[in-house]
């Protein structure tokens, strides 16, 4: 009887095959649209947009030419040493380290009764106005430079951890969309790095690092104007004379969740799983383009170098969302880990140049590396991204998550002195290369120790609750007595509540 229903008789009265859908490219093409139209329906479309816009357009694309054009700054502009340029990298990297108070900013101090517009069109101008300031200046003392840059570096931090606010809020909102929409953050970051990357070189060759950095003030535009587009309920009544009170409440229920084995285990795996990854790329790029023995790489092959290369964290962003989204986080980062310890192989393979006594060329050499490198270093950082929102206590969700990102960003500034005193150490300047063998090589071992922490990270899946029951029913409480608020809760009614 069933399977009369299933025949179905076409007009000529002969029995007609039910259509199977339609697979091929054409399914290949309509699959990540459909994805993509799902998250604009179920998140809405100014989130996603803003999320194009920041990880895509200001972190991806603007992070490429950002990356190459101050490479030469630093080199041809600057001339500083590459231990130097790591140090002052780390520098520029100081805004990172002070995400939880851009955090609590838009937690506790609305601006207009908005709580995350405003602070979108501040770190779209004053970005805007950093960038000319280096592009249109003829030559800018060293001090001034680093000003300038570290405050371009603020913009991109405050719009960061602005959408991160509201990443964190729909990954709790939309627990089964977390592994997704840390997958649309991946995405747009690589896809953006490879467009960026493609065209970096080339920018740098015809406009030279200064040109760059003019056009850098095109993506902060663009923050700007999500500034004004991004949905958010209006809070006019605020009452700004208990500002500092707030302040206080909002860093004692940090502190109070911050305290929970279940949270703080974690952190410190994060923290020294990158700290302990040591960044030696100001070596390795100075070794790329000026080394006698080197590979002599023009401005237009290291762009184009980096943008293949990003192709692999762009796979390594598909290969999570497929493929691993769903594994226990201790396992795989037991695999990520590994793999990226053992990847380092290939720098010092080619450092030692036995790439070539092997007749494979030092282009297609390095693309294969940085691809892999890329890759590892994708898989590796999106389990803890997807971690760290699972970390954050309902209410607190944009402070708490700024607040575990700036670990994260401690261990990746501890990375880049770390590898600046050894570059130092071991000699490593402008034309001279002898030790950078003994870097890499020190680098890779310290890569794997991070092995030993990982019973500090929980066997929980990513759709599983990873915090305490007391601190994560607070959300209901809170729902309760904000059932018409749509938006991210603050973090001061959480403490006031309680």
């Amino acid at each position: 009887m069933v399977e009369e229903e299933e025949e179905v008789l076409n007009p000529s009265g002969d029995l007609a095959e039910e259509k199977e859908p339609e697979k091929g490219y054409c399914g290949a093409l309509c699959t990540p649209i459909q994805w993509f139209r799902m998250l604009c329906v179920e998140l809405h479309w100014s989130f996603v947009l803003g999320v194009v816009v920041v990880y895509g357009v200001s972190q991806g694309l603007g992070g490429a030419l950002y990356r190459v054009g101050t490479e030469y700054y630093m080199k041809d502009v600057q001339k500083v040493q590459p231990s130097e340029a790591q140090f002052y990298q780390g520098i520029t990297n100081i805004p990172w380290l002070v995400k939880p108070l851009w955090g609590l900013l838009t937690d506790v101090l609305p601006i207009f009764g908005y709580r995350r517009r405003p602070y979108f069109i501040i770190a779209g101008s004053v970005g805007v106005m950093a960038m000319l300031v280096l592009s249109f200046h003829a030559k800018l003392h060293i001090a001034l430079a680093l000003l300038a840059l570290t405050t371009g570096s603020g913009g991109v931090a405050v719009a960061d951890v602005t959408i991160d606010a509201c990443v964190a809020q729909n990954s709790i909102n939309h627990p089964s969309l977390a592994a997704d929409i840390q997958s649309l953050c991946a995405l747009s970051s690589s896809i953006g790095a490879l467009l960026g990357f493609s065209v970096s070189g080339i920018f740098v060759h015809l406009l030279g690092p200064k040109g760059v950095y003019g056009l850098l003030a095109i993506p902060f535009g663009l923050v700007f104007l999500i500034g004004t587009l991004i949905k958010e309920a209006h809070s006019p009544n605020f009452a700004y004379t208990q500002v500092n009170q707030k302040f206080v409440d909002a860093g004692k229920s940090m502190w109070t969740t911050l305290k929970c084995p279940d949270v703080w285990r974690p952190c410190v795996y994060m923290y020294f799983s990158l700290a302990l990854s040591l960044n030696i790329l100001d070596g390795m790029f100075f070794w790329y383009t000026d080394s006698k023995d080197g590979p002599h790489f023009s401005q237009e092959n290291v762009g184009y170098i980096f943008s293949i290369g990003s192709v692999g964290s762009l796979l390594g962003a598909v290969l999570y969302q497929n493929v691993l989204k769903d594994h226990p986080f201790r396992d795989l980062l037991f695999w990520t880990q590994l793999v990226y310890g053992v990847s380092g192989t290939l720098d010092l393979m080619l450092v030692l140049r036995l790439n070539l006594k092997f007749g494979i060329p030092d282009y297609f050499f390095v693309v294969i590396d940085e691809s892999v490198s890329q890759m590892t270093g994708r898989l590796k950082w999106m389990p803890l991204l997807v971690l760290s929102s699972k970390l954050c206590p309902p209410g607190i969700e944009g402070t708490f998550f700024a607040l575990l990102m700036s670990i994260d960003n401690v261990g990746l500034v501890s990375a880049t002195w770390g590898g600046g005193i050894l570059l130092h150490v071991l000699k490593v300047t402008r034309m001279q290369f002898d030790n950078l063998w003994l870097a890499i090589l020190i680098r890779n071992f310290l890569r794997l120790a991070p092995l030993c922490l990982l019973f500090l990270v929980p066997r929980a899946d990513p759709k599983s609750s990873i915090l305490p029951t007391e601190i994560a029913n607070t959300k209901e409480d809170i729902e309760t007595l904000e059932t018409k608020n749509v938006e991210l809760v603050s973090l001061v009614n959480r403490a006031d509540h309680r």
